[in-house]
């Protein structure tokens, strides 16, 4: 595990801040071995390290809970998955899916922590900037600038999203510069909005590495940004931009890939549809450049003929299963999935052994790409074997999560044996993809557009899950009866079709940590988590019953105590109910 510098306050940690950007330069200084000076990381060279160490920051490295997968904030918070496993191991989430937050808890420290150190890496590199030496040009000024700013604009996003305001610090501040008197009583989405403006206004339309954010990755996430603020018309204008004239930063016109099956490919990295992704690499010598954050997420127990084989953690959940269900190719829009009549066929409680015929009714397709069941082939391994590959039916269920799960023919290319375990992949996380720009814009087009061109954003996800190339198969043909067809007529209700627009984005976004944070925006949070709790809690009682509630405070996260002790309760506020 990488080992960082931090200062004493949390808020000023950086990698680089304190062995170059408050160094003195004095010819009796010493510099401590493997230390840089302040000249070295002003050269161009110097620039783009600070840069890279700043998008390294996203994945969290050695710091669980950071990555934007958002496993544990965006999906098992909003009911896609369970925590699963054993009920002690890696018990800190438990408070988390119980909606029984602790200001005192570690994955919530380490979260925040982490995210300020990525905000002080962005700001160390505008700071380095302001004495750039000759060999940086002017455009390189602007570009790094925009890099940094849009990174910078990433980790605040995610730390108002869990947190609401947090103290903003950008480059202006230092330890022993006030740092530590900046309170949290500044609204976020300002300053993020204008680090994203800035980077949209400023960065190329293309790069020279297809993981560098570009113009169209600014444009793509100051959308998102105003989406999560209800401001409709301005997202709406910048996604007919993104829709027109998006370009990936390896100059791919935007568009979703053929098929649904080729998403979660390491093969298919930085595809078409791959608006801003964490890049991940494997064999590289160091696990750290693969894509790690899910490597406890694995089906448990399986042995050669499974990817990972360890932990058995977020497990997909009853309720959304059961969401994938279609009647004349059609999701049940009034909820009645989850009706007995409705509800998938699952083997809960079956041992592998014993005999047992999937379900055989109309489903969605995206089913088998979201979510591994027994008698249903995982990727190009095997049929799942259900019981066996599951750690603890009772607290977790019988599914195991699917995306981002590496292939067979993977093994020792795109998949990294070098470490505790064999699931780390060279598999890029989407942070955006072309499908969420889709029905954001068509969730857009609801608010203050066209309905019928909101019905035409949807439609074009779903055609693109209806292709048949795309379908999960085994003994020679589909492995379920996949009916999934486009929405028919013309949506005149608005009702109708916003319900229609963001039950597409659970179908379609599954598992990839945007369930919880569209529910609180879309101000439905409460009434749908409970209504989630209640469903899956006749299943788990072990997990979510006595007394598994969500409440209206839980949708902010409570700023970590440890943060509160450090500069002060007058300082730094605790959220409403904590």
């Amino acid at each position: 595990m990488r080992k960082y510098i931090f200062s004493k306050l949390t808020l000023a940690v950086s990698l680089l801040t304190l062995i170059g950007y408050s160094c003195k330069e004095d010819f009796l200084t010493v510099l401590p071995t493997g230390a840089i000076a302040k000249t070295q990381l002003t050269t161009k060279k110097g620039l783009e390290g600070a840069l890279i160490s700043a998008y390294g920051q996203m994945s969290g490295y050695g710091t669980r809970m950071v990555n934007p997968q958002n496993w544990v904030w965006g999906s098992i918070r909003g009911g896609d998955g369970n925590k699963g496993t054993d009920p002690g191991d890696f018990s800190d989430i438990n408070p988390i899916q119980r909606f029984e937050y602790l200001s005192s808890q570690g994955v919530i420290n380490d979260n925040y922590r982490g995210l300020y150190e990525g905000v002080a890496r962005a700001n160390n590199v505008l700071g380095l900037l302001k004495d750039a030496q000759a060999d940086v040009t002017a455009d390189d000024k602007t570009r790094i600038s925009a890099e940094a700013k849009f990174l910078r604009a990433h980790f605040y996003f995610q730390l108002k999203r869990n947190y609401n305001n947090t103290p903003y610090v950008d480059e202006t501040v230092d330890v022993g510069s006030g740092i530590e008197k900046i309170k949290n009583d500044v609204d976020l989405w300002p300053k993020i909005e204008a680090d994203f403006k800035a980077a949209y206004d400023a960065l190329p339309a293309t790069q020279g590495q297809a993981g560098r954010a570009n113009k169209w990755a600014a444009a793509a996430y100051l959308a998102k940004t105003y989406m999560a603020q209800r401001k409709y018309a301005e997202a709406k204008t910048l996604f007919d931009a993104i829709i027109a004239n998006g370009v990936t930063a390896n100059g791919k016109k935007y568009a979703l890939v053929a098929n649904f099956s080729d998403l979660f490919k390491a093969s298919n990295d930085n595809s078409s549809e791959s608006v801003f992704a964490l890049q991940a690499a494997a064999n590289t010598g160091s696990v750290n450049n693969a894509n790690a954050d899910g490597d406890l997420n694995w089906p448990y127990n399986t042995g050669p003929n499974g990817p990972g084989n360890c932990c058995g953690f977020f497990q997909p959940s009853f309720e959304l299963g059961n969401s994938y269900r279609t009647k004349d190719g059609l999701p049940l829009l009034d909820g009645s999935y989850n009706l007995p009549a409705n509800a998938l066929k699952t083997d809960m409680g079956i041992q592998s052994g014993t005999p047992f015929t999937p379900d055989a009714g109309e489903v969605d397709p995206r089913l088998d790409h979201t979510i591994g069941r027994r008698g249903i082939m995982f990727l190009d391994w095997q049929k799942h074997p259900g019981f066996d590959w599951i750690r603890n039916q009772p607290n977790g269920g019988p599914y195991s999560p699917k995306k981002y799960s590496y292939y067979k023919s993977d093994k020792g290319s795109l998949q990294d044996n070098s470490s505790w375990t064999p699931g780390y992949t060279a598999l890029n996380y989407y942070i955006i993809r072309y499908a969420d720009v889709l029905l954001m814009a068509a969730e857009a087009e609801v608010e203050v557009g066209s309905l019928t061109k909101a019905q035409e954003y949807v439609n074009m996800v779903r055609n693109r899950a209806a292709n048949p190339a795309g379908f999960v198969t085994q003994d020679g043909g589909p492995a379920a009866k996949y009916v999934i067809k486009p929405y028919g007529g013309t949506w005149t209700d608005k009702t109708v079709a916003r319900n229609a627009v963001r039950f597409e984005r659970k179908l379609e976004l599954a598992m990839e940590g945007h369930r919880f944070f569209d529910l609180v925006r879309w101000g439905t949070d409460v009434t749908d988590i409970n209504a989630y709790l209640k469903y899956e809690s006749q299943f788990l009682p072990n997990t979510l019953g006595a007394g598994a509630t969500y409440q209206a405070k839980h949708a902010l996260l409570p700023l970590p105590q440890s943060q509160i002790d450090l500069l002060g309760a007058d300082i730094l506020k605790q959220n409403p109910g904590y």
